[in-house]
């Protein structure tokens, strides 16, 4: 059994009945990456963690600028390896720019569904479901995939819930985005239970969609053509392309928290350039080249850039070495963790752990952020299952407090549903797409720490 290129690339849209049409303007996979770039849940990520929350520092990447990056990468390492496989396989009707353009679009929208205070608010929100005095009974009542929906929060399935139903929520499909593109996106193409039982290869590690968004992505996996994996859980192999959006993700963040760890001075400037010059051929060519730019940040601009194109090369030699055992899913792991500068690679990352991921001013704010979302998933679960239960006869306070959802993460003329499972997912939904000023705003208004005016 085998996946087949021109099936990967299908171009079908998730929710529409149309036919796709050739068109000489803007390709499907050019649309799609439109598409995401218009939503509103893209624009949020300007105000959401990267690594240093509410930074004052306008330098500093947030989830935007690292989507953005990310997509650059992305579509390099696409373009590269789209002319080698089809220049292997003779594929016709394909441009090698077709492959490039899904793993842009997949890249951009990687982190769309973190929620606020980056990898903190996920644990906040899991933490919750487990510990909350009313929120763990609430998730406890729920089986299976539903319940782990909650206990194991990921934002790469929030992510595929967004632009498949949140994102233009009228329509089927969300965005409607071509399978192609949402295939290559879920790089854990699996639900969230899996009986206790736990899987090896890189693809099982997490889950790629909700309980609620099975049947959406059983449709995708379908169109293009994944391979199941054998026994009873909802479980595929990777779309191939998914390696190298994971890839992207993981180049733009290993080199770039340096560079924003050395901007903010965790780092000096020989302990980066020392690190980023081990991973690149010609040491000593690229000193040399170093001496003509005068300043020390555009050095290491410099460096950064020269790092990049390095180990997209390896990642092309890499993904082309492996690409049968990718198709047939024998392949299960980061393409990185298989390059000959994996090592250098993860010096970056210890790097980050040591000095920046645990520097005070980042800690002390993902605390604090933590107690937000942890504080308004709890009140508001309270709130919605009161009007739920109760109707009229709903307490005041839940009467008022209610009004503060929008109605689309509350039920049409905010009546909630009588189901409990989807009343979590839509507040999960609320909460997680809050960016990080509003989710600190919104916490201040319902504990009366601020008022308007005051």
């Amino acid at each position: 059994m085998s996946m087949h290129w021109p099936q990967l690339l299908s171009r079908h849209r998730l929710g529409s009945t149309l036919e796709p049409q050739d068109t000489s303007a803007r390709t499907d996979f050019q649309r799609d990456f439109d598409r995401i770039v218009f939503s509103s849940a893209f624009r949020r990520m300007q105000d959401k963690t990267q690594v240093f929350p509410l930074s004052k520092v306008d330098y500093v990447r947030t989830r935007l600028t690292h989507s953005l990056e990310s997509s650059s990468i992305g579509r390099s390492l696409g373009t590269l390896v789209g002319e080698r496989v089809i220049g292997r396989h003779g594929l016709q009707g394909f441009e090698a720019a077709d492959f490039g353009n899904i793993c842009a679009a997949a890249c951009l929208a990687h982190d769309i569904g973190n929620p606020p205070f980056g990898h903190s608010g996920e644990d906040a929100i899991r933490h919750w479901a487990s510990t909350a005095e009313y929120g763990s009974r609430r998730v406890g009542l729920l089986r299976s995939s539903e319940r782990e929906d909650f206990l194991a929060f990921e934002g790469n399935a929030q992510g595929f819930r967004i632009i498949t139903r949140l994102q233009n929520p009228d329509n089927p499909g969300g965005l409607q985005l071509t399978s192609a593109t949402l295939a290559a996106f879920t790089k854990y193409p699996r639900e969230s239970c899996l009986g206790g039982n736990r899987f090896e290869g890189v693809s099982a590690k997490k889950q790629g969609f909700t309980a609620a968004d099975r049947n959406s992505f059983e449709t995708v996996a379908a169109n293009v053509g994944l391979l199941r994996r054998q026994g009873p859980y909802a479980r595929w192999c990777r779309h191939p392309l998914a390696f190298l959006v994971e890839a992207a993700d993981d180049i733009a963040y290993r080199v770039i928290d340096i560079e924003d760890g050395y901007r903010l001075g965790h780092f000096s400037y020989a302990e980066v350039t020392d690190a980023f010059l081990e991973l690149i051929p010609g040491q000593a060519k690229q000193r040399e080249r170093m001496q003509g730019i005068r300043d020390k940040k555009d050095r290491v601009e410099f460096l950064r850039a020269k790092v990049i194109n390095e180990v997209i090369a390896q990642g092309l030699t890499c993904f082309m070495d492996n690409e049968a055992a990718i198709l047939s899913g024998d392949f299960d792991v980061p393409l990185l963790g298989e390059l000959p500068c994996r090592e250098q690679a993860d010096r970056l990352i210890e790097m980050a752990q040591q000095t920046i991921y645990c520097a005070p001013e980042v800690v002390s704010i993902q605390a604090a952020g933590f107690q937000v979302v942890s504080d308004l998933l709890e009140r508001f679960i309270q709130v919605i299952d009161d009007v739920a239960e109760r109707g009229d006869q709903a307490s005041p306070r839940s009467r008022m407090l209610i009004r503060l959802v929008p109605e689309q993460f509350v039920g049409i003329d905010r009546v909630p549903s009588p189901d409990p499972y989807q009343r979590l997912l839509l507040l999960t939904d609320f909460v997680s797409g809050m960016t990080d000023s509003y989710a600190v705003t919104l916490y201040k208004k319902v504990t009366g720490i601020s008022l308007p005016g005051g």
